[in-house]
């Protein structure tokens, strides 16, 4: 053996020696390819125990282990790190995936460099292969960019060193409307989320001196011109050994809107509630504390503001009757609402006011609240209430009045019956009216076709065309709708006779 040879060997040996103990894993090349040694780490970061099982060469090595790179694209066999250093290629901080080919679920992250070691006279003598075992770091990488990922929160991570994006996650990008690529690497000054902060020197001096950034209202410029209101905070973080921003958003738009919304229903209501000619109250819904009252209302009850707000509607006590003013709110407890329902209202001088009220259950600043609407109706109760006294009298004595308009006077006067049909005792013919008095005389149907001389099927045809245009359903709701128009009594059919 050589002189040349001898040293060269004795170098490999105290070079395996010096390295044997280093927890970096080391893999040294013959300038062939072939795999020579490789230290207790380098194996442990494959999986296996001996060298045979790395393979003899690169070619082999191959066959037996998958490389992929951080970004799930698959490594081609020339390009993996052991063929590189074989073709005496210098590269460092080569990050990849390495598995097995018959486990590819287990699964090292490899920080890979490499090194080539040349004679006295610069000549390639040795290859070596130095990886680190980053399998930890890149899996809390990887949870980390998952987690991000999937944070329903928008937010952006921003690099200090030169204050440029490097992660944003889908929130950001959907609530903007902003691509990805149009973010990442894009610097602060271009997407300024400061830009219309309400806090804008307080954010960049926190920004400065790499401190927490409390939450503050901003107005976020988006790619089409618009712009949005946020709620914008900052973290930092360390992030692949650098100083970073983690800014996180919510988006108040929304809330913006519907607020402005919410306003303007307000303010129409307000104008509303105050232009309206017809009186209005507004109470609490649990202890009927009056909150509000209309012009009209002042106007019509002849009271002052300072009179009304604060007291209670018993405290007030302008409906006349305390049993109608309490079954109405036992009414509006129970079904929140009522119409039409009428009622006496005392005015502050003691005049009385007969007066529709309808009402219903309003939330005002979250707060259940009664509306009370109240029409003035006294005018056309004493107009109602002198025709039907005229028609009393006048009916006293009818027997000069033809049937027909006793009929219709008869009528006017239930008027304000809403409760019965708006049908009239004329709308039936001669036969049908016939029918219908010997209905109410208690006759069957074969004792009324035995009266009137007409077959039973004909008398039953004539019944049942009786209760249609009545809206009845029975003899009795039939004899019950002529007794309260007052038809077929003792003296209406006497004069019926004559």
């Amino acid at each position: 053996m050589s002189q040349e040879v001898l040293t060269r060997e004795t170098n490999r040996r105290q070079l395996q020696q010096i390295i044997a103990g280093l927890s970096d894993g080391v893999i040294l090349l013959e300038l062939d390819q072939s795999i020579l040694w490789a230290n207790e780490a380098a194996l442990a970061m494959h999986g296996v125990s001996r060298i045979g099982e790395l393979g003899a060469n690169a070619d082999e090595y191959a066959k037996r282990f998958s490389l992929r790179y951080r970004n799930n694209h698959m490594v081609p066999p020339e390009n993996y790190p052991i063929s590189r250093v074989a073709r005496c290629e210098v590269f460092s901080d080569v990050l990849i995936e390495v598995f097995t080919v018959d486990d590819p679920e287990r699964v090292w992250v490899h920080s890979v460099r490499s090194m080539v070691l040349t004679d006295r006279e610069g000549q390639p003598e040795s290859l070596v292969l130095i990886m680190s075992d980053v399998t930890d770091w890149a899996n809390a990488e990887l949870r980390f960019e998952k987690t991000f990922n999937a944070n329903p929160a928008p937010a952006v991570i921003c690099r200090l060193s030169d204050l440029r994006y490097i992660k944003v996650n889908p929130g950001f990008l959907e609530m903007t409307g902003y691509t990805r690529d149009q973010v990442i690497g894009t610097s602060a000054y271009e997407i300024d989320i400061f830009e219309q902060a309400e806090k804008r020197d307080l954010a960049i001096q926190r920004l400065r001196d790499v401190a927490t950034i409390p939450q503050m209202q901003a107005e976020l410029r988006l790619p089409d011109g618009s712009s949005k209101q946020v709620i914008v905070a900052g973290q930092p973080l360390l992030l692949n050994d650098e100083q970073c921003m983690l800014f996180s958003f919510v988006d108040v738009e929304l809330r913006r809107r519907a607020e402005v919304a919410l306003r303007q229903s307000e303010e129409r209501f307000a104008t509303a509630f105050r232009l309206t000619p017809v009186p209005i109250l507004i109470c609490t819904a649990d202890d009927q504390q009056i909150m509000d009252v209309n012009q009209a209302f002042l106007d019509s009850l002849a009271y002052t503001s300072d009179d009304v707000l604060g007291k209670t509607v018993t405290q007030l006590d302008f409906i006349d009757d305390d049993g109608a003013r309490n079954r109405l709110l036992t009414a509006l407890a129970k079904s929140s609402r009522v119409d039409r329902v009428d009622l006496r209202v005392r005015k502050r001088d003691a005049d009385l006011l007969e007066c529709a009220v309808s009402a219903d259950t309003v939330n005002i600043h979250d707060v259940p609240c009664y509306l009370l609407v109240l029409m003035d109706i006294t005018e056309r109760k004493r107009t109602e209430l002198e025709l039907v006294s005229a028609i009393e009298e006048v009916m006293k004595d009818a027997s000069w009045f033809s049937r027909t308009l006793i009929e219709k006077l008869a009528n006017v006067k239930k008027i304000n019956s809403p409760q019965l049909p708006s049908v009239s005792f004329t709308d039936l013919t001669a036969r049908e009216r016939d029918v219908l008095g010997l209905i109410c005389e208690g006759l069957a149907d074969k004792e009324i076709a035995a009266r009137l001389k007409l077959a039973p099927n004909t008398v039953r045809n004539h019944v049942a065309t009786v209760y249609s245009k009545l809206d009845v359903h029975s003899r009795s709701e039939a004899i019950v709708w002529a007794r309260e128009r007052g038809l077929f009594s003792g003296e209406w059919r006497t004069k019926g006779q004559r």
